[in-house]
């Protein structure tokens, strides 16, 4: 810079100190500007397209807007507004914009290709698509409030998902003239707890729902808790979807093992007090409700809509379930059980697959280690969803005849079609809970140990120390964060081999002879664990395994392989009452029943069957202290205390699962 700019620099310093600013004029005749290459409003080119894209905000019933995001092959779009098409629509938290946008593409397929987008399906069939953010989030107005309660108790406000979804439909249908005047609505998790609001006082333009995966009572088993036991690892989802509208705030990281970050910081309370979650509404409710209160169960979706259909008539539903669905096992089985005897018309149907949570949309000829000998993905979008979806939202399509369910059998890899669940198979057989008992040595046998064993064979009970300060890994550390890409394997922790934790002390270990003929489950399994504890409160994990043979020929890797088909947690201080904790009586065998999740399975010749027990199940799940303390959430550290663990097998304290074991007809 030569003297005269800095002189001049100097004084535009001063007359800036002392208030007299040069004029604009002034200072761009001194810095001239070099014109902007970016334009004030960029607008993409639209006629290469072969769809249209219309960003419209819908107005619900109190004045709050929700943006939406519709997309119609331009096929359908012409000078006299012919009605063509039915519209399939998702409502989601999650960024419609995104969710519409996974590619720059001039092809419809490819931008809907991803999470929620049964794409294929969607494209040759030629839906009109409308994705939807639900109201606080993204582009949409209004407040966000996690899984928003119908209006009653938990809302006394007059709107809800299931409001917004009428007004939506409603809007839809009077301003989309391309469509047919039909709508059908699909989801997964979150998106598909929304289309099971769809179903409460639905629009009569709604002619079919497709919850897939959904969220339905987050105490009892989905995402909150299990049985009453924490899932502490979904604390930065809570955050990330609360704290902003559009999931900007992000949750802090201290250390590569999730294992270490939660162990460090005690209980759950305190780590979200240290990462600023009690800012987040959600969160304090959760915190307020660590029981199964009203809270909750006013608002369980399962119990929601069966009070509503004892006097209303169906929408045709196919919910789909995954049998290894490591977020929410449990919504679409308790949906089906609660409505399915109201169902007077045969308009409910299930669907069970070899899947992750949310699997169904994407390849699913295998699942971690486990391979099936076809893509049961696709299966599912060509041959189940397709058809479902045609017959209730064409107006041409050919009447199709659709089993009530459709079930993967798990073993033998093979779908089946059924005419209710569970009923075992096609023709001829019967679902019979069988015992399955633990006995003396570690062993599983279906005969009654009362009349099968010696007297005085062994120990009434088997025993083990839980130490909290030392508890069992879900998984093989280090333990990863809940994440679905790459090198994250989150969707695969629930087929994980579970070696490693048979060899450890703090698990017990049962196992069947080798198995000379199949066993084949369909149902519900029931953990009937007699147990007694040293501490005044306790967590027990039962887990249902297939263990492999030896060796297995077209896949070495399966050797000795141990997969859970079946498990879950129960926090003992609900034994009496899931509303109201009690401790438990030290030292004294109790009775703890509880249903694990959902299995189709065929345990074949060759195998053995196999049931761990353990007391955590860590960091998925919290720590129990296992001394009573009033609210685990705020246990302190010299609560945390060692427990010594009996699981009983005497004559008259028998442990055993309860297997609904398929049987052939008499």
């Amino acid at each position: 810079m030569n003297l005269a700019n800095r002189l001049c620099g100097i004084a535009v310093l001063a007359l800036a100190a002392s208030g007299a600013v040069p004029s604009a004029d002034a200072q761009t005749s001194q810095y001239p500007a070099l014109p902007s290459e970016t334009p004030a409003q960029f607008t993409p080119p639209t006629a290469i397209l072969d769809y249209e894209r219309r960003d419209v905000m819908i107005p619900m019933r109190d004045g709050v807007r929700l943006h939406s995001v519709i997309l119609l092959p331009k096929a359908l779009v012409d000078a006299h507004g012919a009605k063509h098409a039915a519209m399939l629509l998702t409502r989601t938290p999650y960024d419609a914009t995104a969710l519409t946008s996974h590619a720059a593409s001039t092809h419809l397929g490819p931008i809907l290709e991803g999470y929620d987008n049964a794409a294929n399906v969607i494209v040759e069939d030629g839906y009109i698509r409308v994705v939807q953010d639900i109201r606080g989030k993204y582009g949409s107005e209004g407040d966000f409030v996690m899984n928003r309660p119908v209006h009653g108790p938990q809302n006394p406000t007059p709107v809800d998902e299931s409001t917004d979804t009428y007004d939506t439909i409603d809007w839809l249908v009077k301003n989309v003239p391309e469509s047919n005047g039909k709508v059908g609505i699909l989801g997964i998790s979150y998106n598909g707890f929304l289309p099971l609001m769809a179903l409460y006082h639905p629009h009569p333009a709604l002619k079919v729902a497709v919850p897939m995966n959904p969220m339905v009572d987050g105490w009892m088993g989905d995402d909150w808790f299990h049985n009453g036991a924490f899932r502490e690892q979904n604390m930065p989802y809570v955050l990330e979807q609360e704290a902003t509208r559009g999931n900007m705030a992000k949750w802090f990281t201290s250390d590569f093992d999730d294992f270490e970050t939660y162990m460090k910081a005690g209980s759950a309370g305190e780590l979200g007090r240290e990462r600023g979650l009690e800012q987040v509404g959600f969160w304090r409710k959760i915190l307020a409700h660590p029981s199964y209160d009203a809270f909750w169960s006013d608002q369980a979706v399962d119990k929601v809509l069966a009070q509503y259909y004892e006097h209303a008539s169906m929408i045709p539903t196919m919910l789909v379930a995954s049998l290894w669905d490591q977020e929410d096992i449990y919504g679409a089985i308790a949906v089906y059980k609660a409505i399915k005897p109201l169902d007077k018309n045969g308009d409910v149907h299930l669907v069970i697959g070899p899947w992750h949570h949310g699997q169904e949309i994407g390849d699913g000829s295998s699942l971690g280690a486990i391979r099936f000998n076809s893509d049961t993905g696709l299966f599912f979008r060509q041959h189940i969803l397709r058809p479902f979806l045609a017959k209730y939202l064409m107006d041409d399509a050919p009447q199709t005849d659709l089993p009530a369910v459709w079930a993967f059998k798990t073993g033998s890899d093979e779908w089946e079609k059924l005419a209710s669940w569970p009923s075992g198979c096609p023709s001829g057989c019967a679902v019979t809970p069988t015992p399955l008992y633990l006995t003396a040595g570690l062993g599983l046998s279906f005969a009654d140990p009362k009349t099968s064993e010696p007297a005085n064979s062994g120990s009434e009970f088997d025993a083990y120390i839980s130490d909290p300060a030392k508890p069992v890994p879900y998984r093989r550390r280090p333990a990863q964060p809940i994440g679905y890409d790459l090198p994250l394997t989150w969707p695969e922790w629930l087929v994980d081999d579970q070696r490693e934790q048979s060899g450890r002390t703090d698990v017990l270990t049962y196992t069947s002879d080798v198995l000379t003929e199949p066993v084949q489950i369909s149902g519900q399994p029931v953990a009937h664990l007699v147990a007694s504890t040293s501490g005044t409160d306790s967590d027990w994990v039962v887990k249902l395994i297939d263990v492999y043979p030896d060796e297995v020929a077209d896949q070495p890797d399966l050797g000795g392989y141990e997969l859970m088909i079946s498990a879950d947690i129960f926090r003992g201080r609900y034994r009496e009452s899931l509303a109201v904790p009690h401790a438990i009586p030290s030292n004294v065998p109790l009775e703890y029943k509880f249903l694990l999740p959902t299995a189709n399975h065929v345990f074949l010749p060759g195998h053995r069957i196999m049931v761990q027990v353990q007391s955590s199940w860590f960091p998925l799940y919290d720590r129990n202290p296992q001394t009573f303390v009033p609210n685990i959430f705020w246990a302190r550290p010299g609560d945390y205390q060692k427990a010594e663990q009996k699981v009983w097998h005497a004559p008259a304290h028998q442990s055993y699962i309860e297997l609904p074991l398929v049987k052939a007809g008499s």
